[in-house]
């Protein structure tokens, strides 16, 4: 993020709107697992703000798009981002039938399957985290790692367990 300040750029809440919908208990910890990394580790700034952070972030659902509200520490809006889900779809239900496998792997298989359907799951965690970085370039600053950590949420959302 070269200059930008670690202090003020970056997300100190993330809230999942209404229309995400709940889920299993399962699913909704694994929900705020995701939220909890998030906020505990990222780098996020919208792009010409004048303004600083840090940020609130809240996430919704709308006709297969993700709508990014993006506020201030005290709830003044900054801007609005809507991401279309489909350059999304085909990553995260690999990612998912890849989960599956590992986890179906760990119970019986040997320690190289594993490693590799790991391998596998990382790679698409990696393509889909690039994606998120491409479809925010020029709308909100974030490093890799924060962009690895949105992914995650964006996979829990449509985890139904």
């Amino acid at each position: 993020m070269g200059a930008r300040d670690q202090i003020t750029d970056r997300l100190i809440d993330v809230e999942l709107d209404e229309s995400i919908g709940r889920s299993t208990p399962d699913v909704e910890h694994e929900r705020a697992v995701a939220i909890f990394d998030l906020i505990e580790d990222n780098s996020f700034a919208p792009i010409n703000d004048s303004g600083d952070g840090p940020y609130r972030l809240k996430l919704s659902l709308a006709e297969q798009r993700l709508i990014l509200a993006v506020a201030r520490a005290d709830g003044t809006a900054v801007v609005t981002h809507i991401l279309s889900l489909t350059p999304f779809r085909r990553i995260v239900r690999d990612y998912h039938m890849v989960c599956e496998s590992y986890y179906d792997a760990i119970r019986s298989a040997t320690p190289s399957q594993i490693e590799a359907i790991d391998m596998g799951r990382r790679g698409l965690h990696n393509e889909g985290s690039q994606t998120l970085l491409d479809r925010l370039s020029g709308k909100i600053d974030l490093d890799f790692d924060t962009a690895r950590r949105v992914f995650t949420l964006i996979c829990v959302l449509h985890w139904r367990g």
